[in-house]
């Protein structure tokens, strides 16, 4: 597997756990909080700012979830195959960029290029899957033509 494509998917595991890791501090710093809450206040206000807390709580455990299902789906994929044509855990080089077709990410800074990690069932992914190097596909009436798999 070509060095840049090996970095390229350190940079997503770091993002992606760095997200988990961010998620689970401040899941703390609310559980941290609604337990002195209440402890310190009284009367009507004490339950709404209990209420909120829980909700809040109850929200970061959804996103923490989904940032773990998201982490365990990129650490499953098989990067280390080679490709004739597009398919999951492909990083395809076109005349419009960089895209490593793995998980729903964003755009990742790897050695001065932006590449964009995008899941498998996303649109352009599949509007690229199963195209050959020098392929031209038409994605929203923009053209990419396929320099480089791998």
């Amino acid at each position: 597997m070509p060095d840049f494509k090996l970095t390229i998917i350190q940079a997503c595991k770091e993002h992606l756990t760095g997200k988990l890791d961010s998620l689970n501090a401040i899941m703390e710093e609310v559980t941290t909080s609604a337990n002195s809450e209440s402890k310190s206040s009284a009367g009507d206000k004490h339950e709404t700012s209990r209420a909120m807390m829980q909700l809040e709580q109850e929200k970061l455990g959804k996103q923490i979830t989904e940032a773990v299902d998201r982490l365990n789906e990129f650490n499953k994929i098989e990067f280390n195959k080679t490709f004739q044509a597009i398919t999951q855990s492909s990083l395809v080089e076109t005349d419009r960029g960089f895209f490593l077709i793995a998980s729903s990410i964003g755009k990742v800074r790897v050695e001065d290029k932006t590449v964009f990690v995008i899941s498998a069932k996303s649109p352009l992914a599949l509007a690229l899957s199963g195209a050959k190097l020098k392929d031209t596909v038409t994605f929203n009436s923009v053209l990419y033509s396929i320099i480089k798999i791998s």
